[in-house]
């Protein structure tokens, strides 16, 4: 049977998927597609303008993640993540970043940082001060107050050991992975990993994906197979032909301490994929956090939540294992978002060169439809894509598209030009009626600009009422891009504080009503690739000056607040309405 006719269906009714490298004759998934015709330019103005200020903002350092001309080994292709995080609860957003370094002869500055936000545009490095100094080959990150004492927390993967850090409060962190019963034995490669109340206990759990089992002793060398080819030229290996990751899950015990419950939960199940990115979120509309964990190369997890404790693999089913032609695509990054302002969670996901990023349409009910070529994001196959986010950048009231790319392979550009290792940011604009059209420079130098780029967060770092964007780049320090917005546009901002829900109100819904339009967005734990978004909502209003807002707290419980009006971040405390308001000062372009 040829590779090409397998689909969902037939997955579906018992036939096996081809052995990958037969199927391929390479190590990551590409469904080779050419892109689909450009459409005329509609015209329309996009009010959005990206520039990258890391330099005047204080972010210096560069990520360290293997040498920068040449990838013996996968370890160092794939990067890390950020967040954006307010460990100091002042109401700014603070940047924490991931590293790696090398395998031979490691730098000693290569550290995951810590920047604080001086609240004039610039960061001062914390990381000493806040006892965050560590090296390693960090992969994700997961913010969340998993104590419930008012300071987010910060879980870190690694291929190596995962360390659990607890925020004492006071500016400074302490490694509690052992005391909190998270060391494991042996070297585990930790990939996605996300904060979630799965059992709406009010204290939050923790779910580690494990991308592959690398072993240095016994992993092959570039070219020695036809996993480590790529059109031809000799690649590190990788992900066919090594063994695969698998999911955990960790019960927070509300002691300071955590159970494995991979079994009992069902994720144990979950096995034969290369497992990514991990977003917990509600994509059935129960009232309760599901988790999907995109996977490279292989199919791809919906585990939903059967409100027992337990989870069951729907991803096959509910269309998000595979494209809608039942092909295998080499899944990386997770935007999460409404684009179509129906009330429902719609996944976007980010894949390898030659192919497209895939748009999932949920119709919600959990069940997705692949609307890729009809929603117009057919016509960009060249990059590797990677972070990825659904947000209105223009505020006009409907969420755009954006992601990070870069290749995996630097040793490729010098054979084959068209396939450059470092290479522009992707955004699609929303055109409003189910369609996108990607800006190729209109939306500013730092989204042309070309980097080797990996996770990346979106959050309003200088307080203007907008969205910016963090984005981490191989070898290189890493972009800060300032959105800066004209016009007219209203927006509106919302800051959850659980009370009975767990603090963070990580897994919580917020449905904005605001003139004709509805739109649902949900608190994650991850998000992006690797990476942790602002936890502040922020909602494109358009013309409209008031949105009226439903919030459905992690236990399911919900409060209704009208006519709440624009341009303000409101702060609303759980069972107490809005507890405080805020009107950012909008930048004079």
């Amino acid at each position: 049977m040829r590779r090409e006719s397998l689909t969902r269906r037939s997955l579906l009714t018992g036939l096996a998927v081809l052995p990958a490298a037969a199927a391929f004759g390479q190590g990551v998934a590409s469904r080779n597609v050419k892109a689909q015709p450009r459409s005329k330019p509609s015209g329309l103005p996009f009010r959005a303008c990206f520039t990258d200020v890391a330099d005047k903002a204080g972010l210096h350092a560069p990520l360290i993640y293997g040498p920068a001309e040449r990838k013996t080994y996968i370890l160092e292709t794939v990067g890390c993540g950020c967040a954006f995080i307010d460990y100091d609860n002042d109401g700014w957003l603070d940047i924490f970043l991931l590293s790696g370094t090398l395998l031979e002869n490691p730098p000693k500055n290569a550290t995951n940082r810590l920047y604080k936000n001086n609240r004039d545009g610039t960061f001062t490095d914390v990381t000493e001060k806040a006892g965050l100094l560590r090296t390693g080959w960090a992969s994700a990150v997961t913010v969340g107050d998993y104590d419930n004492d008012g300071f987010d927390d910060l879980f870190v993967t690694y291929w190596g050991q995962n360390v659990l850090y607890r925020n004492n409060g006071d500016g400074t962190f302490t490694d509690v992975t052992g005391k909190a019963g998270l060391l494991t034995a042996g070297i585990r490669w930790g990939s996605g990993c996300t904060f979630v109340d799965y059992d709406r206990d009010g204290r939050l759990d923790l779910c580690v994906a494990h991308y592959l089992n690398f072993d240095l002793n016994s992993i092959p060398k570039p070219g020695e197979n036809p996993n480590c080819n790529w059109k031809g030229v000799a690649v590190n290996c990788g992900p066919r032909g090594l063994p695969p990751g698998f999911v955990s899950l960790y019960r927070n015990n509300g002691d300071g301490t955590f159970t494995d419950v991979s079994a009992q939960s069902g994720l144990s199940k979950a096995t034969g994929s290369y497992c990514m990115t991990t977003v917990a979120a509600d994509f059935d509309n129960d009232g309760w956090p599901d988790i999907y964990v995109a996977c490279d190369t292989t199919p791809s997890f919906l585990l939903k939540n059967n409100h027992d404790g337990t989870f069951t693999d729907i991803g096959l089913e509910s269309g998000v294992a595979l494209n809608g032609d039942g092909m295998e695509q080499a899944g990386m990054g997770l935007g999460i978002g409404d684009y179509n302002l129906d009330g429902s969670l719609d996944i976007l996901k980010t894949h390898f060169a030659d192919d497209t990023a895939i748009l999932y349409r949920n119709d919600g009910k959990g069940r997705f439809e692949d609307v890729t070529n009809a929603a117009g994001l057919g016509v960009e196959t060249r990059f590797v894509g990677w972070g990825a986010g659904m947000f209105d950048f223009d505020n006009d009231g409907y969420p755009d598209l954006m992601w990070a790319t870069g290749s995996v392979y630097p040793e490729i550009e010098k054979v084959m030009p068209s396939y450059p290792f470092k290479s522009p940011r992707i955004l699609f604009r929303n055109l409003r009626n189910g369609r996108f059209e990607e800006l190729l420079d209109q939306a500013g130098p730092g989204i042309a600009a070309p980097h080797a780029s990996r996770g990346c967060a979106f959050g309003d770092f200088d307080n203007d009422g907008d969205v910016d964007i963090l984005i981490m780049n191989l070898n290189e320090p890493p972009s800060l891009l300032r959105n800066d917005v004209t016009g007219d546009d209203h927006w509106l901002k919302v800051k959850l504080v659980g009370v009975k829900s767990n603090r963070s109100a990580l897994g919580a819904r917020v449905t904005a009503r605001y003139g004709d339009k509805v739109q649902v967005q949900e608190v994650l734990g991850q998000a992006s690739f690797y990476s942790v978004n602002d936890p502040r909502l922020h909602f494109g209003l358009g013309s409209i000056e008031k949105a009226d807002l439903e919030i459905r707290w992690p236990n399911g419980q919900t409060e209704k607040i009208s006519a709440v009006p624009a341009n303000h971040l409101v702060v609303i405390k759980e069972g107490a309405g809005i507890v405080k308001t805020e009107e950012f000062k909008r930048r004079s372009i």
